[in-house]
């Protein structure tokens, strides 16, 4: 058996800021949840409807990856990314690493983990790894997933090997803190204002505060869109909610971190951006509530009121974003 020591195995609420906390704690780098999204400018919207796909996705973050591989930009850490087609070369990288003292992040499918509960097929999954036997590998994933588990060696391997939306080739990745630890207050600004002019202006109209809009305008058919209404409909409205969320579609999550950043810098529009975005996560919570009621009782009424609280998400965002793109200006 092969185990890291002493390290902190804390579960969090989502699951890529779960797997950076375990390996940034590791290196003496201990940051919040809230933080840790904000700083790698994860959030973001999408409203996702492809023709393979049976429901539309609402989606609260950016893609997935994007966060770890901003958090480290922004806070100068040295990330080791490793991607390749075998599975014994992914095995490979694992190991090594973790027989040297050193946790490792992998990006999977949860469908085939032993410990998930909901089997649905999810590419972006990311996790971070600490040990493992002959029969098993112990792993850190959400506080919902419980936190420290384990899952059979061959389960992990079908999770790494899995193809379609999302996925990466056997994904691995490691983070080491430079000799100095960065300054995470200096980090903030260009995080928010990165984030926010993302979010500002998308390529796209299914995206940023456009995508919300859209989002508002499509969610009324909803109850048309689907021939399992009870079935698809809460099960949006659990994603928004559950699902390694934090609630609110990732907003509870950019409203804790904005409520932290106040606390370390002195500014209006910080203090304006984080008022917005905690009426913000209010009616995303309200928006979840009114579509799993819809699908559960038929009422488009519901949908009806959904969208209309969409259409004011969208203007609150964008009010929120605007605000906090501001602080690029001092």
């Amino acid at each position: 058996m092969s185990t890291v020591k002493d390290l902190d195995t804390r579960g969090l609420r989502h699951c890529e800021t779960t797997a950076l906390g375990v390996l940034l704690r590791h290196q003496g780098l201990d940051l919040s949840e809230p933080m840790l999204f904000g700083l790698g400018s994860g959030l973001s919207f999408i409203y996702w409807d492809g023709k393979n796909m049976g429901f539309p996705f609402l989606g609260g973050r950016v893609k997935p990856f994007e966060l770890t591989r901003n958090l480290a930009t922004r806070l100068e850490l040295d990330l080791v990314v490793e991607e390749t087609t075998s599975p014994r070369r992914a095995w490979d990288n694992v190991a090594a690493p973790i027989d040297a003292g050193q946790p490792v992040g992998l990006q999977l499918d949860s469908y085939h983990l032993d410990y998930f509960g909901t089997k649905v097929h999810f590419g972006g999954h990311v996790v971070a790894m600490y040990g493992y036997d002959d029969h098993n590998a112990y792993l850190v994933d959400t506080d919902q997933q419980g936190g420290a588990v384990s899952t059979s060696l061959a389960s992990l391997a079908q999770a790494r090997a899995a193809r379609g939306p999302m996925t990466a080739r056997h994904r691995s990745f490691t983070l080491t803190v430079p000799g100095k630890a960065p300054s995470v207050q200096s980090r903030i600004v260009p995080a928010i204002t990165a984030c926010a002019a993302a979010f500002l202006n998308p390529p796209i109209a299914n995206l940023g505060h456009r995508g919300i809009e859209k989002a508002g305008k499509l969610v009324r058919t909803w109850l048309q869109r689907t021939d399992h209404p009870q079935r698809d409909l809460p099960q949006a409205a659990l994603l928004m909610e559950k699902a390694g969320t934090g609630g609110a579609l990732f907003r509870n999550l950019y409203r804790d971190f904005l409520a932290e950043c106040a606390e370390l810098l002195d500014s209006g529009h910080l203090r304006t951006g984080h008022e917005l975005y905690a009426e913000a996560a209010t009616l995303w919570t309200a928006a979840a509530a009114l579509i799993a009621k819809a699908g559960e009782s038929g009422d488009e009424r519901c949908l009806a009121q959904a969208g209309t609280i969409l259409d004011d998400l969208s203007r609150v965002e964008r009010e929120a974003m605007r605000a906090l793109n501001r602080l690029a200006a001092g």
